[in-house]
């Protein structure tokens, strides 16, 4: 499918996206690629990273980025103490912020977002030790394009006030349940995101993720201007 927003938005599995902005940038966020069973053998190697976005410390959304903040040496981008966590790890370029706040990187807008979720680290040692919150981030690229990866989340109402104040046209939500929004929840947040286009993921994973991305197109059916996107692993929006 093609968006013509001069982007290429593809999906790794998961919750994790690599992204080719307007003029070339390459983003990638939440850096699950080698333990991620989604993730396709050929997209576990990359060109560069120019910039790495962390929604938050969980395994299934950090697994890489000391990895590959060392490899390709990106920019990271992250709540303040996650940040400070995987520069102790030896990544170096890391630009914390925390919700509320924008900040452009190579530039591209990056403002960081509530998002309703838990966010331990589990550090070399097996102890989860404090990673700051969880978060969401709305993107804007150097055209104007704005898109908002959720994160890992639950609904809540003030995804009225991120539709509100900054109109992403595309959204990433979650839709797996369990450790996440379910379709039914998802659906309740796409109502109040008002995207044009909707990317489900955090999804199929692992058995207990069980939801679909059928399910929410069947509840969101009556949702008129909205199109569910659903991209399969290594598949790109363009």
């Amino acid at each position: 499918m093609k968006l013509n927003r001069d982007t290429a938005i593809t999906y790794l599995g998961h919750a994790t996206f690599k992204i080719k902005s307007p003029k070339g940038k390459t983003i990638l966020v939440d850096p699950w690629v080698q333990g991620n069973p989604a993730c396709p053998k050929e997209h576990q190697k990359f060109d560069k990273i120019d910039i790495m976005a962390i929604t938050h410390g969980h395994f299934d959304h950090i697994g890489d980025a000391v990895t590959l903040g060392k490899e390709y040496k990106p920019k990271v981008v992250g709540i303040y103490e996650t940040c400070v966590w995987v520069n102790s790890k030896g990544v170096q370029a890391i630009m914390p912020m925390n919700k509320g706040g924008t900040q452009e990187v190579d530039g591209i807008k990056f403002t960081m977002v509530h998002a309703d979720h838990s966010c331990g680290i589990q550090d070399d040692d097996g102890k989860i030790i404090y990673g700051g919150e969880a978060v969401g981030y709305v993107i804007e690229f150097e055209n104007g394009f704005k898109i908002y990866h959720a994160g890992d989340t639950a609904v809540f109402s003030d995804m009225k006030l991120i539709a509100e104040i900054y109109r992403p046209e595309l959204v990433m939500i979650p839709i797996g349940d369990l450790f996440t929004m379910s379709p039914v929840e998802a659906a309740h947040a796409c109502r109040f995101l008002s995207p044009k286009y909707v990317i489900p993921m955090h999804y199929a994973t692992f058995p207990v993720l069980t939801g679909t991305p059928a399910q929410l197109r069947e509840l969101t059916k009556d949702v008129k201007g909205m199109e569910i996107v659903e991209l399969k692993p290594g598949e790109t929006l363009s």
